[in-house]
């Protein structure tokens, strides 16, 4: 059973596709070439999915691990009886990319190298790459320099100077270093039929590995200037979210795992290697400062090249793309993967694709609207694509949907997606100019914006339960509407606003303070986690509202979830504190950023240009409806 605990493992990332590798200094996560790729390396789903383990042979071995500054380059150091070991991994970077163009051309390639630096050190090596999720079995040759596994579609080629022994689709080996030696490696995908694999020397590697941390560095110089709480955890999170981007085309990957369950054996698992609108709008509006205005024109020039006439054929906007903007995200299962701590079904897929989920407009504007001071030169295919987003949301804002939990099940009128609705029409309206809107626009956008706020203050409120509610003519409560305070829709100070919060806070939080995203029937099987980004909000929220006290301690008691590497994942089993869900999740890391940028600007810190969040929330401007 494949069991390691995910704060356990780390992530390498070269903004094209990404690795874990636990603790145990094993390679249990990678997909070649692209993030959404079928696993090369897939032991995190099941014990015979294939994994790449460099470590001590000495099982009396003990190791620390931290990122190198600014980057998701790994370094980890052994301790062992006889000497001291130090491991560097990353996905590398394309050669000498600095700045806005880190990942664009990165090659793909697992890098690794071994370096003993005291005494001497028995290394251990087991490569056995088991293509397509585990279905293949390669036939490993082992050569000059090389070992070549073939099998399927696609060959995967491990580069080192270490002899090797294969048999039964594994090349190990034992190789005694002692302080001044080392051993590298060079894992790659390679077309069997059209290419030949780079030749990966020694010198190559530990070159690239160099590299690849000034492109990092150099990117962080670039976008990181936040000083406020938890500075050092909201700047590695700016660095994570950068990981979990798919710099070729700007798109934004929600996580890149599949199936990690929301809680083990509830049957909850998911393919979240895509780029769900909602998730990537409020990503890149959390990184205001790091989305350049390239950046920037890149994600929304991505979406209107993603969506093309979806919104002008009259139908609703996709909610979730594939990373290069593939529509067909059609799900299927694959039953030979025990899933982690045995959590089937493993998933690939999202038939999440097909759902009609209104909020997606409002995130959509709201993060065009932070970004606006970048967006001057909009081309006009961008611009028809903002306006017709708001355009769908006025027109279709009393429909019912699936909500942003996506429920697998008739729709409702929630409350939420009739906000953001209302958040797609007020950003739209306050860009008026920037997307050329003319007058008889203008005013409908106005009286349908009026509109949205009376219904969501007579229909969302229900005086039994004393909160806004999870949908109109509901008694349930749902942590989302959290957002209300959050863009703006209400004051800090509005009475309902307020009790809302502490309705939330008092029922919908599990012993240790953290929230559950709501705990009414969703239709699915199952229990799941508390909601790491729900908590955020939590905190966010009452930052905005005035309330520095609750917010730091809320704040602190989320960001505690973190692992020792600054991971988060989407949800906590309220039982045992373990993570769950696919890991590590961009909505927490947003979470984060947003909630220390609120509570940075409460206690009233000097933020010099910061990295993370939008501006203040906007609020509610002088004489809107």
């Amino acid at each position: 059973m494949s069991d390691v605990a995910l704060s356990e493992h780390a992530l390498l990332s070269d903004c094209g596709t990404a690795a874990l590798v636990t603790a145990a200094g094993s390679v249990d996560w990678l997909c070649l070439p692209r993030f959404d790729s079928p696993s090369v390396l897939g032991r995190l789903l099941d014990p015979e999915a294939g994994h790449f383990s460099v470590a001590p042979a000495d099982p009396a071995a003990t190791s620390t691990w931290r990122y190198l500054r600014s980057s998701l380059v790994l370094e980890t150091t052994w301790t062992t009886p006889t000497g001291t070991l130090v491991v560097t991994d990353a996905m590398a970077m394309g050669k000498r990319e600095r700045g806005h163009d880190l990942g664009r051309w990165s090659p793909g390639v697992l890098l690794r190298r071994v370096h003993c630096v005291q005494g001497e050190v028995p290394v251990q090596v087991e490569f056995a790459p088991r293509p397509e999720f585990g279905l293949i079995h390669p036939r490993l040759t082992a050569g000059d320099g090389v070992v070549t596994a073939e099998g399927g579609a696609s060959n995967v080629v491990l580069s080192t100077e270490a002899s090797l022994d294969v048999a039964n689709g594994s090349a190990t080996a034992v190789v005694t270093l002692s302080s001044g030696e080392e051993l590298t490696f060079a894992v790659q995908h390679v077309d069997p039929w059209t290419a030949e694999p780079y030749d990966w020397t020694p010198r190559r590697i530990r070159r690239r590995l160099a590299d690849t941390h000034e492109a990092w560095q150099s990117w962080s110089a670039l976008h990181q200037r936040y000083d406020g709480p938890l500075r050092d955890l909201v700047l590695h999170s700016g660095v994570v979210l950068q990981g979990l981007t798919y710099a070729r085309t700007g798109s934004i990957l929600a996580a890149p795992t599949t199936s990690l369950p929301e809680g083990v054996g509830s049957g909850r698992t998911w393919d979240y290697r895509f780029t769900w609108v909602r998730d990537a709008s409020m990503t890149l509006q959390g990184l205001y400062v790091a989305a350049c205005p390239e950046e920037a024109g890149r994600f929304f020039a991505f979406l209107a090249r993603a969506a093309a006439s979806q919104l002008e054929r009259g139908l609703h906007l996709q909610i979730t793309f594939g990373i290069a903007g593939e529509r067909d995200l059609s799900e299927r299962q694959v039953p030979h993967l025990a899933g982690w701590r045995d959590s089937a079904p493993v998933r690939v897929g999202n038939d999440a694709w097909g759902q009609h989920q209104l909020d997606v407009y409002g995130a959509l504007l709201d993060a065009a609207y932070t970004l606006r001071g970048q967006l001057d030169d909009l081309d006009q295919p961008t611009r028809q694509f903002l306006v017709a987003a708001v355009g769908v949301a006025a027109s279709r804002w009393t429909e019912d949907d699936q909500g942003i939990w996506e429920v697998r099940g008739p729709g409702r009128p929630f409350l939420y997606s009739k906000l953001m609705c209302w958040v797609a029409l007020d950003r739209g309206l306050r860009m008026a100019d920037l997307l050329r809107l003319d007058d008889a626009t203008t005013r409908s956008w106005e009286d349908t914006r009026a509109a949205i706020r009376d219904a969501i203050e007579t229909r969302g409120w229900n005086e039994q339960v004393g909160a806004y509610i999870d949908s109109f003519g509901s008694e349930e409560l749902d942590a989302s509407a959290l957002m209300l305070a959050i863009v703006g829709f209400l004051p800090g100070d509005d009475a309902r606003l307020l009790a809302t919060i502490d309705v939330i806070a008092e029922h919908l939080s599990d012993p240790a303070g953290l929230i559950y995203r709501y705990r009414g029937d969703d239709g699915l099987e199952g229990e799941e986690g508390t909601f790491l980004l729900c908590t955020f909000w939590l905190a966010h929220a009452l930052a905005i509202t005035g309330q520095t006290d609750r917010a730091r301690a809320t704040l602190e008691q989320a960001a505690a979830c973190a692992t020792p590497l600054g991971l988060f994942a989407e949800q906590v089993d309220p039982d045992t504190g373990e993570l769950l869900g696919n890991f590590p999740q961009a909505f927490s890391h947003l979470g984060l950023v947003n909630a220390a940028q609120a509570l940075a600007e409460a206690e009233g810190t000097d933020l010099a240009d910061p990295l993370s969040t939008s501006p203040a929330s906007p609020g509610r401007p002088p004489g809107s409806p």
